[in-house]
């Protein structure tokens, strides 16, 4: 069953940066984003499926990270106050090593004021796909510069590059990190329930 997230229009409100992270600080068992128009969004937690899901294919980016040491890696508990406007949470990111440095310590202990090099997302049985591409143009816009939108509904995922198309692929597939993760190679087999 679909269900969108439940999305507070705040607009009249005007939370500042820091009204934002003290009420995300405030509300630990929330997993809250803002998008670029002010709105609040509560999003759902996942189930065991989509949870495990996510770990693996972090996971994968994880043990290549640490391999090469070339950047950070964020899980899906990391907010990223967005150059766009929103403040969002991938379900796994990657930040290139130099950028993430350039950052003060405060910036990088609140919501890191950076958008990263590559996003995953991971719909859930729950998520809109609809609501997840809109998500995904708002990284690319924001200077993202690879993201892949895992579909197990329909054994897809979908690849987003700056200036480009959206590359749509059956599963199973090779992915490449391309020049963005340099090495990295996942193997995505279909997903089953």
């Amino acid at each position: 069953m679909l269900s969108e997230p439940l999305t507070l229009n705040l607009r009249t409100v005007q939370f500042t940066d820091e009204q934002f992270y003290q009420l995300c600080m405030s509300n630990p068992d929330l997993q809250v984003e803002r998008s670029r128009q002010g709105e609040l969004i509560l999003m759902s937690p996942v189930g065991g499926s989509s949870g495990t899901r996510e770990m693996e294919l972090g996971g994968e980016l994880y043990v290549w990270n640490r391999q090469t040491k070339l950047g950070k890696v964020f899980s899906s508990s990391t907010i990223f106050k967005l150059p766009g406007g929103g403040d969002r949470s991938p379900d796994a990111a990657w930040v290139e090593l130099s950028r993430w440095t350039a950052l003060t310590p405060e910036q990088r202990s609140k919501f890191p004021p950076i958008a990263p090099d590559f996003v995953l997302e991971l719909r859930s049985r729950t998520d809109s796909l609809e609501l997840l591409r809109s998500k995904m143009g708002e990284y690319l816009e924001s200077g993202v510069r690879l993201g892949w939108l895992f579909n197990p509904q329909d054994q897809q995922v979908e690849v987003y590059r700056q200036g480009e198309a959206t590359e749509v692929r059956s599963l199973p597939t090779e992915l490449s990190g391309e020049a963005v993760l340099p090495g990295f190679v996942l193997q995505v087999e279909r997903f089953e329930d």
